[in-house]
Parts: structure tokens; sequence; C-alpha cells
């Protein structure tokens, strides 16, 4: 078994939605353990630091500019090989390429409303949990 940990976040389309229950309870009951979670509005700084890697592309203001017009829900997933798994869960960043039965394939139609972000590496995962949790805030179960 290869036990990893990956972030997930539930973007500002998603929380006003109402889709929260619904894809938490995708992951749930993949099999996956919610190790933390939480409710946050991400500043325009800690935004900025967490999607780092994306300055200085053409789509990086207005992806700090959705990202902090509201509440989001970030939580850490673990599960066997939890990175692949999220990420085929979530389907392809475009919604209107991602497959029926995927979360974006069935809730988004925008490829920068796309409802979730997952961890896309373990590195990435390692440090965007980093940003957004501190370590009393995740919970070994």
């Amino acid at each position: 078994m290869n036990t990893e940990r990956t972030l997930v976040l539930i973007k500002p389309d998603g929380v006003r939605r109402g889709l929260i229950g619904e894809i938490i309870s995708r992951f749930e009951r993949k099999g996956l353990k919610i190790k933390a979670l939480k409710m946050l509005r991400l500043t325009r700084e800690k935004a900025e630091e967490f999607y780092s890697v994306h300055r200085g592309k053409p789509f990086f203001v207005s992806l700090i500019e959705f990202m902090t017009s509201g509440p989001i829900i970030a939580m850490i997933l673990e599960g066997d090989m939890a990175i692949s798994v999220v990420r085929r869960m979530i389907g392809p960043t475009d919604g209107r390429e991602a497959p029926p039965g995927t979360i974006r394939g069935d809730y988004s139609l925008s490829k920068s409303q796309n409802v979730v972000h997952a961890s896309d590496s373990p590195e990435s995962a390692m440090r965007e949990i980093r940003v957004i949790f501190k370590d009393d805030e995740i919970i070994d179960w």
C-alpha cells in the first residue's frame, strides 16, 4: 500500500453553489480518510503563495481574484495512492472536457471556475498543505 496525503480545495464557485457535502461525500465513499478540514477565506498574500508556481502566467491575476472572491473549503485526504486517485476523481482542469462522473465533469462548465483544486504530485501536496494547514490542525487517526 502506498499511503499518501493530498490537498483538496473546494473553490469559491463550489462553495457558492452548495456542493461542499456532495464533493466531500464522493471522497469519503471512495475510502479516502479526511485528516484535516476547514473553511477559510484566502487572503491575497496566501493565494499568491499557494499559486506561486503560476506567477507570471497570463491567468495568474484572475486566478488570485477568483480564489479570494469567497470562502473555500480546504481538506487533507489520505489513502492508497491518494494523489492520483483524487486527480482521476476530479477530472481534467477544463470542466467542459471532463468526463461525466468526475467532479468537474458533473459540476463545471469552465476552465477557470472548475469547482475544485487537488495537488498534482507528492511535492506539491507537501508544499500546499504547509501553506494552508498548521501541524496541529492535522489529525492522525
